[in-house]
């Protein structure tokens, strides 16, 4: 338990180094007297807290923002990057928030019966969200591909083709930020 705590604790100063110069968290700091770390961890706790006691509803549009401010935050980054690892990452977290999206709609007169739903939901998005955790890789391997892989065949010839339609599209000398990466 001991090992838990230092590590949290080690993490704690890490996120104090990241937000240094940030001004906010620095008149948090200077007004508070507390580090910087512990303005973020109260934020979260109140947001979490939100959303598990779902006031008025908002625990809906908190999870749902929690599913989708992350990802598009990194997908924004990933579409300036050449690395293809990344955006096969959040392609797999895209579809992945699809189906579950799907899957909700069509089953939410049950869903609601669920306690703590929206606060389940949250923890599940960030699981499958966060590059850490690779959820969405898990969940993409285990469920989905079996499924798509069972009714969707797809030819190499045809991705070939696809591929250089989708780069045709772009004019000549411009950049779109699509990459087929081989497709």
């Amino acid at each position: 338990m001991a090992d838990y705590i230092k590590t949290f604790q080690d993490e704690l100063k890490t996120l104090d180094t990241k937000l240094a110069g940030n001004s906010a968290f620095e008149q948090f700091e200077a007004k508070t007297k507390l580090p910087k770390s512990y303005g973020v961890l109260g934020g979260a706790s109140l947001y979490l807290l939100l959303i598990f006691i779902n006031v008025g509803g908002i625990g809906e549009i908190l999870a749902n923002f929690a599913g989708f401010a992350l990802p598009a935050y990194y997908s924004l980054i990933a579409l300036k990057t050449t690395d293809k690892n990344d955006d096969t990452e959040l392609l797999t977290y895209w579809v992945v928030f699809a189906f579950l999206s799907v899957v909700e709609f069509w089953s939410k007169a049950i869903l609601y019966w669920i306690p703590f739903y929206w606060f389940m939901k949250t923890v599940v998005l960030l699981y499958l969200a966060l590059p850490q955790t690779k959820g969405a890789s898990y969940v993409y391997n285990m469920i989905l591909m079996p499924l798509s892989d069972k009714y969707i065949k797809i030819h190499p010839s045809k991705t070939d083709e696809i591929g250089s339609k989708m780069e045709n599209l772009a004019p000549k000398g411009k950049t779109t930020g699509f990459s087929t990466h081989g497709i």
